[in-house]
């Protein structure tokens, strides 16, 4: 009998920001909005699967889509109602910020200025995605 083995790479093509704020999830919505000329608005929760033990966690998902350029914007809560953590090794983190398809240096260094301009932003940093150990997790 012939095996057959199943290898997959993740597509981790995608910048990945870092925010550590005190605000809800609605209100840094409004303010990057408003900060860096996005558009952002709620859509479904993301949904995840933790362990048999924990069940299914649901993380605040707001997004918006660049038409001019295709860019997605994504705000994620890193932190669920029910009481897990989306990504694990980086619990000091309150949300993530990902960008999917292209965007410059030049643009991404102003998204990011503007995030962290912010007043109620303590840090927003750019984390690679690769050295994450709950990577899959940020998949949807």
């Amino acid at each position: 009998m012939n095996k057959v083995t199943l290898k997959y790479e993740l597509d981790l093509d995608f910048i990945l920001i870092a925010i550590t704020s005190s605000l809800k999830d609605y209100r840094l919505c409004y303010f990057i909005n408003k900060y860096a000329g996005l558009d952002l608005a709620k859509v479904d929760d993301h949904e995840i699967w933790l362990s048999s033990s924990e069940g299914h966690r649901y993380f605040s998902r707001y997004a918006a889509l660049s038409e001019a350029t295709e860019t997605e914007y994504y705000l994620l809560a890193n932190r669920s109602v029910e009481g897990g953590v989306l990504v694990p090794e980086m619990k000091n983190s309150d949300y993530f910020f990902l960008v999917r398809n292209f965007i410059d240096e030049e643009d991404l260094e102003a998204l990011q200025e503007a995030v962290a301009s912010i007043p109620e932003v303590v840090v927003a940093s750019e984390i690679s995605p690769q050295r994450l150990k709950s990577k899959e997790n940020l998949i949807f």
